[in-house]
């Protein structure tokens, strides 16, 4: 018996604005994560292992940096003769062109092409998230129940329950979908892994478009999720591994120092199950003479001759003697010079910190953005933003 015909659709064209100045100048998507990985390699690691070759990834902001990274796909298996990687980029020539007003409008722009590939089932996914998960499992759930939509379910913390979708279960039914609200119902969120029943899933949006008039088709979570909530038709799948979203700068800071422990969350060089990217091209790093390194993620062309305890630093970062990084993330190129001192920090690429400057301090994660010069002597405290963001 032949497998469904499943195509995944990869959202990657928002602006991330909540990780400030990390997506001022590259997509959410395109976001390194622990050394050497970008937050997409994780859904783009996920199909291959889910033997899913049909990947569109549909880009809007910061394009570029998304396009540079996934190239022709070959990391994942997708760069194929028939089906494969598709870049969806926003177009003209239609009614349905145009830049894209939020998930949902996104779906509905692409409908025709997605009704002419004719899947027997539609994944969507977001790519700012960390976590493992076999579609296939989902999705041969979703085709066994009769739903329209399948939606992807974890656990999140009380305090934390407002930034996302909220559904209240009764079994595997989904008997209530509340997005983002004040006053969360429950603990239990949708993870922004959904599968869809494509033609119905289609059709309702056509409808919808219409209902909603001008004020447009917003996110997924808007008005589609609500009304297929609303009229039975939705199912839970509960996630029970791993998943954690990394969209603000506290979360981003935090997952990281998960993956320091003895035992990380996830092992990203499981052979049952790596977690794949476009290849470095970078030497060994390297530990000098005076180099002290404890609990930390060190990447290829990194060179330590200071103390780093409790970081990540991505390739190519520069930590040279007398100089201190404590509980930060370094991102590619960043140098931090003699008696320096970093200390709860995100510095993105190529930041410079100059001799005998301070970044950051007990308390708030402080964020310094690209290609930023520190210069000898300053000092930045904990929670600053570096340049700071204009009105």
């Amino acid at each position: 018996m032949a497998l469904p015909k499943v195509l995944v659709l990869v959202l990657a064209g928002g602006k991330g604005k909540r990780l400030e100045l990390l997506t001022e100048q590259r997509a959410k998507p395109a976001v390194p994560f622990a050394g050497v990985y970008r937050l997409i390699d994780f859904p783009l690691s996920n199909c291959q292992h889910s033997s899913i070759a049909d990947v569109w990834v549909s880009e809007q902001y910061q394009p570029q940096s998304v396009n540079e990274h996934l190239a022709n796909g070959r990391p994942w298996d997708l760069d194929r003769t028939t089906g494969g990687l598709m870049m969806l980029p926003p177009f003209q020539g239609s009614e349905r062109g145009g830049f894209t007003e939020g998930t949902a409008d996104g779906l509905w722009r692409q409908s025709e092409l997605i009704r002419q590939f004719a899947p027997d089932a539609l994944v969507v996914v977001s790519a700012d998230a960390v976590y493992k998960l076999d579609y296939r499992d989902v999705v041969d759930a979703h085709l066994g129940s009769g739903a329209e939509v399948t939606m992807v379910t974890t656990e999140v913390e009380a305090d934390d329950a407002a930034r996302y979708g909220i559904v209240e279960v009764d079994g595997d039914r989904v008997t209530g979908y509340a997005y983002k609200p004040d006053e969360p119902a429950t603990t239990t969120a949708t993870n922004e892994v959904f599968v869809f029943a494509p033609g119905p899933t289609l059709d309702r949006l056509e409808a919808l478009s219409r209902d909603v008039g001008e004020d447009g088709l917003e996110d997924l979570g808007d008005h589609l999720l609500p009304a297929q909530t609303q009229e039975g038709l939705a199912r839970a799948h509960p996630l029970n591994g791993y998943w954690r979203d990394v969209g603000t700068i506290e979360s981003y800071w935090r997952t990281h120092r998960e993956f320091l422990d003895e035992e990380p969350p996830l092992d990203l060089d499981d052979p049952q199950w790596p977690v794949h990217t476009r290849g470095g091209r970078h030497s060994a790093a390297r530990v000098l003479d005076d180099g002290q390194i404890e609990n930390s993620l060190l990447s290829g062309g990194t060179r330590v001759s200071g103390n780093v305890r409790g970081s990540v630093l991505s390739p190519g970062v520069v930590v040279e003697r007398g100089a201190t990084v404590l509980d930060s993330v370094l991102l590619p190129g960043v140098r931090v010079r003699a008696g320096a001192t970093v200390t709860r920090a995100v510095l993105d690429d190529g930041v410079d910190v100059g001799p005998g400057a301070s970044v950051g301090g007990d308390g708030e994660i402080a964020l310094v953005g690209r290609r930023a010069r520190i210069a000898e002597g300053t000092e930045l405290a904990a929670g600053a933003r570096y340049p700071e963001p204009e009105d």
